[in-house]
Formats: structure tokens, C-alpha cells, sequence
């Protein structure tokens, strides 16, 4: 119970918008009804004799207007007021008056079904495909409308007029009613959706101004021989004026303001369009469908120009977005006149003044001079049958700052085969250029590296072979030597090679035998270089090999000490001192001769890095100094 009292109290959504729907029609109904009631009294005051039929019947413009403008929704509402506006200031009774009001409905609804049919419901008058269009339509639908009306005017209220001159009279009045003020309701409809710029309601409000006062005089002036060229003279510009300046809707109601101006005039025998009515009717008409048919035939040229004129500068926008996203400059050097249009990030990319882009022959000029050589020979080798120029070369700025620029064009010849134009584009590669380089000088690099490293692998196979014969001790020696190596190695390759921690160094050649028990080892920040690195690396290795094999690192209580220091050498750059040093190993005798390893560390030092080893074998343990240059680290 609860539920069902909640549904009523708030009612059924669909209901209500049921409603809505249907007060919405009945609005629409109604408004068109006043509307189509108001423009049919006017029209009424001017009948044609002796059929009875208005000369100028607006109502059909206004239904078919709104009906082109609010698309099927508003069909039958719009259909239904029309009835009613029409059956009560009918001059007809009965069956008549209800026959000839659905005429005019039906005339309508013919004509907007016609335009929704091949244009849609979103109808404009901007393109001339759409004004002929709605042309055809009004003559469509009032040729066919008026068939029946001249049926209706035959049987009921004039016998003796002929048939034919009825329709003609009927088709007439409402097809001009239809193309004079139908366009000014879809006009206005397209502006409430979309509303002009104030400056263009301003301009378009004070020429359509302009365009009534001037309309009211020409129209009160007497007959004159020239009557017909001075109002075309003075008329043309101002709607010219509307035309080419604002939208489609200003250029439509200067056409009703020239029409109604004519009707109102023909109605109440004013000026030039004033008595004899017989005299005048057709000159009026023709005047209105001169006028309105112009003006919608202008609007639409200057608003598909827009509408060109605005794709263009939107294409050109995505043109230079492209180009300057890809560092890309278009060119055209005519080389007749020497000059050349460049694209609009040109004067960024090439460092121009944008005020005074450089002639051709000036472009050339700011090329690599063994570029530039190069450049116009390749000038003077192209024919008509090869066009195309591909070439990279070196341009200087303005500034000063070189770039290498990539240029693919093609060239043009007059009928004597003249070279004429070329046409193309430039693309800045100096950043890929400066990679493809710093690629070159770091293969080079990586080559002498790797044969650096083949060297000395090498050179300590071959010592190692020679002093030891045992193959097991050589491959242990070998081995471990190779992985000091590749250890060094990694640490370099970890850090980019732009330097390795000696700390991190000395800790890694160590790490398989030091304890916090047997090791010490402590020293301030310091940088080794590619060759530094390798090399102490090795020195370390044969010190560490030779304390776990016979010195202090070879029984329990012994004890390493490795430490080190910046020391200044005189000058801006300072030495490396690092001193090993061991303690509580067995008792060291002097060496009575010198292995690989004892030669490795005196003289590998000295040899590749310009250092000075001390290595002293000292009773309490082996002692031993490097100073090496940290500028060559």
C-alpha cells in the first residue's frame, strides 16, 4: 500500500512526459495559429480578381518555416494550427473553407517533407545546393497545393473564372509567401540555437536599418523612365552589403523587409506600387522574387566562401602543427624572382626575422661552404625527367648555431626546360645527426676498449702460463684473474663508465675474503676514470691473491689494512695514495725472486697510468704504496 500511494503521489514518469509533449504541441499549435491568423488578415487586403485569391499569402511561409526549422516533431501541431489560423479569416464557408485549409497545410507539410527528405532536419540556406533545393520544394509544394485550391475556388466560389488562371494565381501568392518569409524563420530558429557575435548583430541590425528606410523611399518615389534601374542601384549594395558580412539570417530578413515593404505599399496604394492594382501586381511579385532569390543566392556563395576560407585556415593550422611537431619547414623558391615562401615555423626552425625571410640565393649562402658546392651542382644536374632533390647538409643561423638539415624537393621547368621553382621540404636532423656521431665515436670507443681488454687477457694468459707449470694452479690463477677483471668491468658499466667509487672498487676485489674481523678499510671519495679502474683493480687482486696464499690473510689473527687520500701534487690536480698494508701474518723473508704477480703490481702502475708503486716485504707483512695521477684516472 505503502509502494502504490509513493507511484501515485509522484506519478509515472512516462505519464508526465506524456504531458509535456502534448502542452508543448498545444503551445506550438496555438502560436502558429496567431501567427498564421495575423500574416493571413494582411494578406486578405489584397485579393486578385476575379477569382478571389490573395496575391501574397505569407501564412504558407510561416508554417513551412517553422516546419523546416523544428524538423517531424513539430508536424502535426504546426499542420493543426495552420487549419485553424486559416478557417477563420476564410472568405469561403463550409466544405470550402475546410478544403482549402488543408490545402494550406498539406502545402506545407509537402514542403518541408521535401527539404527533410534530401537534407536532413539540420537545414541552413549557407550552401547554394540548399537554396535551389528549397526553391524546388516551394514550387513543389505550392504547384501541388494548388491544383486542389483551384479545384476548391472552381466548384465553390468562382464559376467563371478559368481554372488554370486560378492555380496560377494560387501557385503565385505562395510560393512567394514561402521563399520571402520562410527563410527568415529558419534563419532565426539556426540563430536562437547558435547566437551571432554581438559585433555581427550590430552590423547586420543597422544595414538591415539602412536597407528599410532606403526600401521605403525608392518604393514612394513617382513612376519614372528610370524606376527600374535606381532601385536596383541603391538596393544591391546594402543587400550585397548583408550577404557577403553576416549570416544567411540578416540576408533573409533584408528580403522579407523588401517584400513586406512591397506588399504593405501594394496593399495601401502607396507610391510606386500603389493604383492600378492590375497594373502592379506582377511587377510587385517579380520585384519580390527578384530580391528574395538574390539574397539567399548571395548569402549562400559568401557563406560557402566562409565556410572554404575558414577549412582552409583550420587545414593550415594542422598543416603547421604537423610541421612543427616533426621539425619540418615547407618551402617554394621561385627562382625567377629569387623568392622563396617558407612555412610559418620556419623562421624558428632556420633563425630568421620572420619580417624578412632571406632570398634563395641567400639561404644557399648560409650553407657549409663543401655543402654548398655540393648543393648547386646537384642544381645544375637536374632535368625533366629527374626532378627529385634529396640532400643533407650543414646550415649556419643567424646566431651562429649549425644544424644539418635534411631537404627532399623536387624541381619545375618552363616549356624550354629552364629550371623555374622548386618545391619542398627541410627537416632538421641535427640532433639525429649528432647521435649517428656520438654513436660512430662510441663504437671507436667500444672497439679500442674491447682490444684493450682481448690485450691484456692475452698478456696474463701467456705470463701466467709461464710461471706456473701446473695446469690446475695456471687455469686457478687464470680464473681469478680474468673475474678481477670482469668484476672491475661491471662496476664501470654500472656507472655508465663515467667513473667508479674507489671505495666501491676496493670493497669488490676484497668482498671474497674480507671479514670485519680480518679487514680495514676507509678513505675519502674518489673517482677513477676507465684505465685507473682496471688497472687497480688488477693490483688489488694480485695483493689480496698473495695475503690468502702466503701472507696475513692466510691465518687467523691476521689483518689487512687498505686506506687512501687525495694528496695535492703542485699544480691544479692532485695523486691518488693508497696505501696496503698487512699485519699478524706469518714472517715475510725477503723475495729472492720476482713472480707475475710482484712484477704486475711494480710495474702495471708506473707503465699505464704514469704512477709509482712502493712494495716493500717487510717481516710483519707485505707493504705496498700506489700513487697514481687522479687526472688521468
Amino acid at each position: 500500500m505503502l509502494q502504490s500511494s509513493s507511484a501515485v503521489g509522484k506519478g509515472d514518469p512516462s505519464d508526465i512526459g506524456m504531458i509535456k509533449r502534448w502542452a508543448s504541441g498545444v503551445a506550438l499549435g496555438a502560436a502558429v495559429s496567431v501567427m498564421y491568423f495575423l500574416a493571413a488578415q494582411l494578406s486578405l487586403r489584397l485579393l486578385m480578381q476575379p477569382d478571389g485569391v490573395a496575391v501574397f499569402w505569407l501564412s504558407g511561409g510561416i508554417t513551412s518555416g517553422v516546419l523546416i526549422a523544428l524538423g517531424p516533431r513539430a508536424r502535426w501541431p504546426v499542420a493543426a494550427g495552420a487549419v485553424a489560423g486559416d478557417l477563420v479569416p476564410s472568405l469561403l464557408s463550409g466544405w470550402a473553407a475546410v478544403a482549402v485549409a488543408l490545402c494550406n497545410a498539406a502545402e506545407a507539410l509537402i514542403a518541408a517533407g521535401l527539404i527533410q527528405y534530401y537534407f536532413g532536419t539540420s537545414f541552413t540556406l549557407s550552401r547554394l545546393r540548399a537554396v535551389a533545393g528549397f526553391l524546388v520544394a516551394a514550387v513543389v509544394a505550392t504547384m501541388i497545393s494548388g491544383v486542389g485550391g483551384a479545384i476548391v475556388y472552381k466548384l465553390s466560389a468562382t464559376p467563371t473564372a478559368s481554372i488554370l488562371t486560378t492555380w496560377w494565381h494560387w501557385f503565385a501568392s505562395d510560393a512567394l509567401g514561402i521563399i520571402s518569409l520562410a527563410p527568415l524563420v529558419i534563419g532565426a530558429a539556426a540563430a536562437l540555437r547558435e547566437p551571432p557575435p554581438r559585433n555581427e548583430l550590430i552590423e547586420g541590425g543597422a544595414a538591415l536599418a539602412l536597407l528599410a528606410g532606403m526600401t521605403g523611399i525608392i518604393i514612394s518615389l513617382p513612376p519614372q523612365p528610370w524606376e527600374t534601374v535606381v532601385p536596383s542601384a541603391l538596393l544591391f549594395p546594402m543587400l550585397l552589403w548583408l550577404a557577403a558580412r553576416c549570416r544567411p539570417v540578416f540576408a533573409a530578413a533584408g528580403a522579407f523587409v523588401v517584400a513586406f515593404t512591397v506588399v504593405w505599399t501594394t496593399i495601401f496604394g502607396i507610391g510606386h506600387f500603389g493604383e492600378p492594382i492590375a497594373d502592379r501586381i506582377l511587377q510587385a511579385q517579380a520585384v519580390i522574387m527578384v530580391v528574395t532569390v538574390g539574397s539567399f543566392v548571395l548569402a549562400a556563395l559568401f557563406a560557402e566562401r566562409r565556410q572554404h576560407v575558414d577549412a582552409l585556415i583550420e587545414s593550415e593550422a594542422r598543416l603547421q602543427e604537423a610541421l612543427s611537431a616533426g621539425g619540418v619547414t615547407a618551402f617554394d623558391w621561385d627562382l625567377r624572382t629569387g623568392l622563396c615562401q617558407r612555412s610559418q615555423n620556419a623562421a624558428r626552425v632556420l633563425g630568421f626575422d620572420p619580417k624578412n625571410p632571406p632570398l634563395g640565393s641567400e639561404f644557399v649562402a648560409q650553407m657549409h661552404p663543401d655543402d654548398r658546392v655540393r648543393y648547386e651542382r646537384l642544381l645544375q644536374s637536374v632535368s625533366p625527367d629527374r626532378p627529385s632533390i634529396a640532400v643533407t647538409f650543414r646550415f649556419t643561423r643567424l646566431d651562429g648555431q649549425e644544424l644539418w638539415l635534411a631537404q627532399a624537393s623536387r624541381a619545375e621547368f618552363d616549356a624550354t626546360g629552364r629550371l623555374v621553382r622548386i618545391r619542398g621540404l627541410t627537416l632538421d636532423v641535427s640532433e639525429r645527426t649528432r647521435a649517428e656521431n656520438h654513436q660512430k665515436i662510441l663504437i671507436a670507443e667500444l672497439d679500442h676498449r674491447v682490444k684493450n681488454v682481448l690485450a691484456r687477457v692475452a698478456a696474463v694468459a701467456d705470463s701466467t702460463r709461464q710461471r706456473h707449470g701446473s695446469i690446475d694452479e695456471f687455469i686457478r690463477l687464470y680464473k681469478g684473474r680474468i673475474q678481477s677483471m670482469a668484476a672491475a668491468h661491471s662496476l664501470m658499466s654500472q656507472a655508465a663508465w663515467k667513473g667508479t667509487d674507489l671505495a666501491a672498487l676496493v670493497r669488490n676485489q676484497l668482498a671474497p675474503y674480507a671479514t670485519d674481523a680480518n679487514m680495514t678499510i676507509f678513505g675519502t671519495d674518489i673517482m677513477l676514470g676507465a684505465p685507473a679502474t682496471q688497472a687497480v683493480a688488477m693490483v688489488l687482486h694480485e695483493l689480496v691473491t698473495n695475503a690468502v696464499k702466503y701472507g696475513a690473510l692466510s691465518v687467523p689473527g691476521g689483518r689487512v689494512s687498505v686506506s687512501w687520500e687525495r694528496k695535492l701534487n703542485g699544480s691544479a690536480a692532485a695523486n691518488l695514495i693508497l696505501v696496503w698494508r698487512e699485519l699478524g701474518g706469518p714472517p715475510v723473508a725477503a723475495a729472492t725472486h720476482s713472480g707475475y704477480g710482484s712484477d704486475l703490481i711494480r710495474n702495471l702502475i708506473p707503465h699505464e697510468l704514469g704512477g709509482r708503486v712502493a712494495l716493500a716485504f717487510v717481516k710483519q707483512g707485505v707493504n705496498c704504496q700506489i700513487e697514481v695521477p687522479l687526472k688521468q684516472a
